[in-house]
């Protein structure tokens, strides 16, 4: 047994006033080995349902984040308590740095405390479609400091949580499982608007991914400077892409209108010149 206790005290290297030994390198693999284990299993359970919506989906991720870093902690409060490193006056020791370091990283920290109010306010969830300073984006993981997503380019974008908390923020997902969209047209005038609505209503009731016919709705909203003003007015579930259906519909529109002979006009300025020119006297 002394023997044993030996080599697991046997000293591999000192870092200052540590000392790494067998038993020290032990500690460290099985505690970083059995916190990855009982996160793999958390998170086998917690998502062992395939068919689940994303909205509890999301609920759950914000759940085994926070669990994952208590437990990150934990580990590492462990292996710092098997070199002997003393929390409390670790802390007490370097109270003056972290004040100096928090003054100089204050976005920083208001960044991580956005984080932990995204994680358990549970207002923002994974899947969730947002539109931040004009750009949609949709989430696909909630960090403490930042939350990753990607746009309709299906580029990734990196986002500090202190702009998702303090900025103005829609989340298309609080919305009802489909949302109201709208687009605006102009046609010539003289051109007979009954026909325009029923043209721009057809135009929408063909396409597979408008939910509700009836309540679609056409509108005349204005007189324009050069065109009489259309909106065309309806739902629909896919709101992450609701862009390529918004090209799909316009692309009826101006089918229509052709086979129609209803003219959408481009801009145009009519310019009055006023010739009152005067013979100079001498």
């Amino acid at each position: 047994m002394d023997s044993l206790k030996d080599i697991i005290d046997f000293q591999l290297f000192s870092y200052k006033n540590l000392d790494f030994t067998i038993k020290s390198v032990l500690i460290i693999v099985l505690a970083f080995a059995i916190t990855r284990l009982l996160l793999w299993g958390i998170k086998k359970i917690m998502f062992r349902k395939k068919d689940m919506d994303y909205a509890k989906r999301g609920t759950l991720h914000s759940v085994y984040q926070i669990l994952a870093y208590i437990l990150w902690i934990i580990t590492i409060l462990i292996i710092l308590d098997s070199f002997g490193v003393k929390i409390t006056v670790l802390l007490a020791g370097s109270a003056a740095l972290l004040v100096g370091v928090g003054l100089g990283l204050q976005n920083t920290f208001n960044d991580f405390v956005s984080g932990f109010i995204l994680l358990f306010e549970g207002s923002i969830k994974v899947g969730d479609i947002l539109e931040v300073d004009g750009d949609i984006i949709k989430i696909r993981k909630i960090g403490l400091r930042t939350s990753e997503a990607f746009n309709r380019d299906d580029i990734v974008v990196l986002i500090p949580n202190s702009i998702i908390t303090t900025n103005k923020v829609i989340n298309w997902s609080h919305q009802s499982k489909k949302t109201r969209f709208r687009i605006k047209v102009g046609v010539a005038y003289g051109s007979d608007i009954d026909l325009v609505e029923h043209l721009l209503l057809e135009s929408a009731k063909e396409h597979p991914e408008v939910e509700d016919d009836g309540m679609i709705r056409a509108r005349f909203t204005d007189f324009g400077n050069s065109s009489l003003d259309f909106e065309l007015l309806f739902f629909s579930r896919n709101i992450f892409r609701i862009e390529n259906v918004k090209s799909d519909i316009r692309k009826t529109i101006n089918r229509k209108f052709i086979e129609n002979k209803v003219t959408i006009p481009f801009p145009q300025m009519d310019l009055h010149f006023k010739s009152d020119f005067r013979e100079p006297k001498n």
